[in-house]
């Protein structure tokens, strides 16, 4: 570890869009749309599961 260039620090890597965090959403809505988001994909793997289901009973 004693090369040069062997530091880890990676506070160069930032995500521009969390740098106007004053205007984020409030926390329920954030977490709103987060379960919302949740249940798409749940419904999405319920839909996948059941085609699968019916291929396998072919």
């Amino acid at each position: 570890m004693a090369r040069d260039k062997a530091n880890l620090d990676i506070f160069w890597l930032r995500d521009e869009s969390l740098e106007d965090s004053a205007n984020l959403p409030e926390p329920g809505i954030l977490a709103a749309e987060i379960v919302e988001d949740l249940q798409a994909a749940l419904e999405q793997f319920a839909a996948i599961e059941e085609d699968l289901g019916e291929q396998v009973g072919q």
